[in-house]
């Protein structure tokens, strides 16, 4: 096997190098979270569930930290602009 492959080139690490901005790390989640995003990506005809848990953490972070009356201003005008679809 090893006539077969050249790693003397290969370098340690992710493929992919981290784009700015973003933290590469291990969390454990529950077995039924992950299912339900990835089945929420595959439902959506693909995409990524790592960017569909970030939308879903940083929508609950602005939630804590927008006013009552900003929320029922927001979800009051989402609605209305749904209907007038």
């Amino acid at each position: 096997m090893e006539s077969e492959y050249d790693f003397s080139q290969g370098k340690r690490g992710a493929i992919e190098p981290t784009p700015p901005g973003k933290t590469r790390i291990t969390i454990r989640l529950d077995d039924e979270i992950l299912t339900w995003f990835r089945e929420q990506v595959n439902l959506a005809g693909g995409g990524n569930y790592q960017s569909l848990i970030n939308d879903a953490l940083r929508e609950y972070i602005q939630q804590r930290r927008e006013p009552l009356e900003e929320t029922l201003r927001r979800v009051l005008r989402e609605e209305l602009e749904r209907i007038k679809k």
